[in-house]
């Protein structure tokens, strides 16, 4: 079957990364970088502080997320999500569901998915990390209802369908 889905993924696509107009991995930043665990870069006051002090503004915060979670410091993107100005926003409930599933708390981040469709049932990238989270399951059959999904809802060519038909071909799930 991974052949024939395989198949599905090699149709000409553009890739996005989540959350960013960049196929690659988020690139590092003094985040990561230079920053101790626990701690984000502040654009404005240019230091290391933790993420209740810092001043960056919720977009700043999120890519954050998404580079604290490439790296794999799950716990730390937690953190910065819990920051956030809105918690009923479906990109913070998307991410927050990222990095619990990451953090090893599959159910907890299955819950977060369907919170975040809930909200809105339009979102792409949801879809795909509910999709790749059923992947890791061997749940093929609802990854591709996941990937049909995305496609019905104009997200055909995008990270959100690329990744998830990438990860059902190959079993081979994203980090960010």
């Amino acid at each position: 079957m991974r052949l024939a889905l395989l198949a599905l993924s090699l149709c000409p696509t553009l890739a996005f990364a989540a959350g960013s107009a960049d196929p690659a991995p988020p690139k590092p930043t003094a985040t990561t970088q230079t920053c101790a665990d626990g701690l984000v870069f502040d654009l404005a006051t240019k230091t290391c502080l933790p993420p209740e002090e810092s001043t960056n503004d919720d977009n700043a915060r999120l890519n954050d997320v998404r580079e604290l979670a490439y790296a794999g410091r799950y716990a730390d993107a937690l953190r910065v999500l819990d920051t956030m100005q809105d918690q009923t926003d479906d990109m913070v409930i998307t991410y927050r569901g990222f990095a619990t599933r990451k953090s090893g708390d599959m159910a907890g981040g299955m819950a977060f998915y369907a919170k975040a469709l809930a909200v809105n049932p339009d979102n792409l990238l949801t879809r795909s990390y509910m999709g790749q989270a059923l992947v890791e399951q061997g749940a093929d059959d609802g990854a591709l209802a996941q990937l049909t999904e995305i496609r019905m809802r104009g997200g055909r060519g995008t990270w959100a369908e690329t990744s998830l038909a990438n990860a059902i071909a190959t079993g081979v799930t994203y980090t960010h």
